[in-house]
């Protein structure tokens, strides 16, 4: 039950990201659900490969790469989820910045 309300909660702040980010678009309630899912696969599934692909340029940067890695994940899904649109790099950044942020804080509410 606990990751269903997780789940319901994270797509609540990726229809907040819109507010924040405003050339970000989430068309709908079901939109957000479904890339939600989607950026939880990605980032359990490719993330990890990436990061351990990129790890010299990660340490190279001090971590800073890997804002780069999540902006690209956040981009990515959002190219496949039709009715949620990401125009470029940046705003896929921002958005991967303040989506993390907001996820944080649903963690950090929902923890034990």
């Amino acid at each position: 039950m606990k990751l269903i309300l997780r789940w319901a909660l994270n797509a609540v702040a990726l229809m907040l990201v819109p507010q924040i980010v405003t050339s970000i678009t989430v068309s709908s309630f079901m939109t957000a659900l479904l890339a939600a899912l989607l950026i939880g696969l990605v980032n359990a599934l490719i993330r990890p490969v990436l990061l351990i692909l990129t790890l010299p340029i990660t340490v190279l940067t001090l971590g800073l790469f890997a804002l780069v890695i999540n902006a690209l994940m956040f981009w990515l899904v959002a190219e496949v989820i039709s009715g949620f649109h990401v125009p470029g790099f940046w705003p896929a950044m921002w958005g991967a910045i303040v989506y993390a942020i907001l996820t944080w804080a649903v963690n950090v509410a929902l923890s034990d």
